[in-house]
């Protein structure tokens, strides 16, 4: 029977990126109560701070990383760093990504948001990566599942998806690759679009009657990692309360 981790060691690693507050800060803390060793990786390094220590005041091991997850130099530096203090990654979350708020121009914002990702995913490819490894991709579901705007938004969700399934086929035999697609979140990014009708609007009408709570991805992220899902590969799965089916 497996553990309430998922079957997780106490010796894997996990590398979580945009850590700081929100999905991230909810999946790190969380990885980090099933006693693996937590890369908290953010631009803002304060947030991260805080986070690994409430991992190690917690009996956890963590580290914080400053990281720029589009700068190549950068996460080279942090996957050094991680594997030096804690160990090679087993599993890595791509989290981190601008907020739809930003005014970014369209090829930019694709470069920003789908383009990082694969970045920091093709530097820990380069790893030689314990057996079992996994990915989660986290993407909306804007673009994958509804349209939203700005349009760099949504068609970056999709390009995220769309890599994802790649990794899930090109290396299959190496590792798993999953994406999740929440729907509205209750975290700090999210605060300004809750606060206008269309926000409120999703809210009162998702079936469930609320929207998620980030420890609510969290839970889905590290099962997705874990080898409860040793089977689950290319899925794009939707958390989102069922509020789409009511669009």
């Amino acid at each position: 029977m497996l553990k309430q981790n998922f079957g997780m060691r106490g010796d894997d690693v996990v590398v979580v990126t945009g850590a700081a507050s929100g999905i991230g800060r909810a999946t790190a803390m969380l990885a980090g109560s099933f006693g693996l060793g937590v890369s908290a990786w953010d631009l803002d390094r304060a947030g991260v701070d805080e986070v690994v220590a409430e991992i190690v005041a917690s009996g956890g091991r963590g580290m914080a990383v400053t990281v720029d997850v589009t700068d190549d130099d950068v996460v080279a530096a942090a996957f050094d760093a991680t594997r030096e203090t804690l160990g090679v990654p087993r599993y890595l979350v791509n989290n981190a990504g601008p907020p739809s708020t930003a005014d970014l121009e369209f090829r930019q914002a694709l470069q920003m948001a789908a383009g990082s990702m694969q970045m920091v995913t093709e530097k820990w490819l380069a790893l030689e990566l314990p057996a079992g490894a996994a990915v989660v991709n986290v993407a909306s579901v804007a673009g994958n599942l509804v349209g939203a705007a700005p349009d760099w938004y949504g068609s970056s969700k999709a390009a995220i998806a769309g890599y994802t399934r790649f990794l899930a086929v090109t290396h299959g035999k190496r590792l798993r690759a999953n994406v999740v697609a929440p729907g509205a979140v209750d975290t700090p990014r999210m605060a300004p679009y809750l606060a206008r009708k269309v926000g409120q609007a999703w809210g009162a009408r998702n079936p469930m009657g609320r929207i998620a709570e980030p420890e609510e991805i969290a839970s889905v992220i590290c099962f997705l990692l874990s080898p409860a899902a040793a089977h689950v590969n290319g899925v794009l799965l939707p958390i989102d309360g069922g509020a789409t089916l009511t669009l």
